[in-house]
């Protein structure tokens, strides 16, 4: 009996002698494979963003992220290579990671659609922080660009998150983009009233502004004839910062120019016809 136990425990003492040895052998190997993955995953994001950061029209964000999408795909290929040294077979365990991403990708595809845009709209710039957009049905200033939402604040500083597929996927009207832009200005008077005299009015406010750009020229029309007036305009070029403060400042100025002028400014009229009931007699 005792000479059973003793042989079952030199096998069993043999044996993992052998898997120590076979096994240790591939543990030492993971750890190398791991932790020299792990440098060259540091290594490669760093150069990535070394790289990034050359080209100024690239966003922040999208460095980071770009950085950081390459230091995973090679901590992923590290990964793979640890496994495989222990002889697992990594064939069979792409094809289930590869399912297990269609099925996240299917359950996730609105996040995942934001992210995509969120990078289109990183790397093209249709615009940037501090200029006031147009896009996903609403309009403000931008105050903040991320993969998953674009950040505005309305000018009543009432601040919207817009999903960047709303954003990408309508059309963006930029204000801010060029430096200039066209003011126009719309007054009209009575059909009565001399054209040139109203002309004269719009003509000596603009050109006593200094913010009006001498080119292109302030241009003076009639623009319509409406039902109740005659519709002039006054259109001019102005440093896109000015645009707001110089159409209230205009408007109001062109108001008290026609009233010492003489001319009228018409509104609506409605004429009422009373129709006498016979039907009592």
């Amino acid at each position: 009996m005792d000479e059973n136990i003793l042989t079952m425990t030199e096998q069993a003492s043999e044996t993992l002698s052998a898997l120590a040895v076979s096994y240790g052998l591939s543990v030492v190997g993971a750890i190398v494979i791991l932790i020299l993955g792990v440098w060259i995953a540091n290594r490669v994001r760093s150069a990535v963003e070394r790289l990034m950061q050359r080209f100024d029209g690239i966003d922040q964000t999208l460095t980071a992220f770009l950085a950081g999408l390459a230091r995973y795909i090679v901590i992923a290929v590290t990964l793979l290579a640890v496994l495989a040294e222990f002889g697992v077979q990594t064939a069979s365990l792409l094809a289930v990671l590869g399912a297990a991403g269609l099925a996240i990708g299917l359950a996730l595809q609105g996040t995942l659609s934001n992210v995509a845009a969120g990078v289109m709209l990183l790397f093209l710039r249709p615009f940037k922080v501090n200029d006031y957009i147009e896009a996903g049905g609403v309009s403000g200033t931008v105050k903040a660009v991320t993969l998953f939402r674009t950040e505005l604040s309305t000018p009543d500083n009432v601040q919207i998150f817009v999903p960047n597929s709303d954003v990408w996927g309508s059309a963006i009207s930029n204000y801010s983009y060029n430096a200039t832009r066209r003011v126009e200005i719309e007054c009209g008077i009575a059909y009565d009233d001399d054209i040139g005299k109203a002309f004269d009015v719009m003509r000596k406010v603009v050109a006593e502004d200094s913010r009006v750009l001498p080119s292109p020229q302030p241009m003076l029309a009639v623009k319509s004839l409406g039902d109740n007036s005659v519709n002039v305009i006054c259109r001019v070029w102005v440093k896109a910062p000015d645009y707001w403060p110089f159409t209230f400042d205009k408007t109001r100025e062109i108001k008290e120019g026609y009233d010492a002028a003489g001319l009228n400014i018409p509104f609506p009229t409605r004429t009422v016809y009373q129709v006498a009931d016979t039907s009592a007699d």
